[in-house]
């Protein structure tokens, strides 16, 4: 197949599948997902983002009708399916479907959906340099929960996109917090440094397996907050997401940043890739 769809059990092409209007992701938004790549149709770090997928689903009380084991082997299994031996891979569920009511019913059965399309290759993505802007971090107080609820992000990705650029830098009372759809860090004096993971910060899963790779590479870590003025004067400015591993921010806001420690960010490139060829 050229993509795949699944819904509750149905199954087709993303293009031939249809959802009932009474989903509560329709409405509300009410649900959260998570997505990941897949090379050599084996999904990478299929563990760790199904880890999170029912850690998201527990912080919004959403009760599952299925195992985390179920949802590896169906996962695997439709991975097999898509022609492309590379993948992106996303799976969401909503809290179900019901006539609209912002109340919803404690027993309710959730709605599980899958879909995987052709991707491009990690290896091409990893030597691309980003240009960035940064925004006023305007959304809700839960970023650590990987809801459906995107809106702001949306806005910000396509302002950036508009202008050329690949990503938003998004910082909230003096503090960087993440981007858009990924994690950022910084080098400063020879370390990786990174915020902590709080109700701002999506708990990355490539942001856990850089920290992994800088401390087997013996690079002190610091994971507390920093400010715009630390990210403008950074050795090397990382953004890291399931499908950019570790990718070098050459341009913020039209200013050249980084490109003083390449020999570190060229470090922690190649572990993290390394790591990525080794599960896979």
């Amino acid at each position: 197949m050229k993509n795949i769809a699944y819904y509750n059990g149905k199954i087709s092409t993303i293009e031939d599948m249809s959802i009932p209007l009474n989903d509560r992701s329709h409405y509300f938004g009410d649900g959260v997902y998570d997505a990941t790549i897949a090379s050599q149709h084996r999904i990478y770090l299929l563990e760790d983002h199904i880890n999170r997928f029912f850690n998201s689903m527990s912080l919004v009380n959403i009760q599952p009708d299925f195992s985390k084991a179920w949802l590896a082997e169906l996962l695997a299994e439709l991975a097999l399916k898509v022609d492309s031996s590379e993948q992106f891979v996303y799976f969401q569920v909503s809290r179900g479907t019901a006539i609209r009511n912002h109340a919803y019913d404690l027993n309710i059965k959730p709605n599980l959906t899958v879909y995987i399309t052709p991707s491009t290759s990690p290896k091409t993505i990893l030597t691309q340099s980003l240009k960035v802007q940064t925004e006023p971090d305007i959304r809700f107080e839960l970023c650590h929960i990987k809801t459906l609820n995107l809106l702001p992000n949306v806005m910000s990705t396509q302002r950036a996109q508009q202008k050329g650029l690949d990503e938003t830098i998004y910082h909230r009372q003096g503090r960087v917090t993440e981007c858009a759809h990924s994690n950022v860090h910084i080098i400063q004096k020879g370390r990786l440094k990174t915020a902590p993971t709080d109700h701002w910060i999506l708990p990355g899963i490539a942001r856990k397996h850089l920290l992994m790779a800088a401390k087997r590479l013996g690079i002190p870590c610091d994971e507390t907050a920093f400010n715009l003025d630390e990210l403008f004067n950074a050795e090397e400015v990382i953004i890291t997401s399931s499908s950019h591993f570790c990718s070098q921010v050459t341009e913020i806001d039209g200013k050249g940043v980084g490109g003083r420690n390449e020999q570190l960010l060229q470090a922690l490139q190649a572990a993290t890739y390394q790591e990525f060829q080794a599960l896979i």
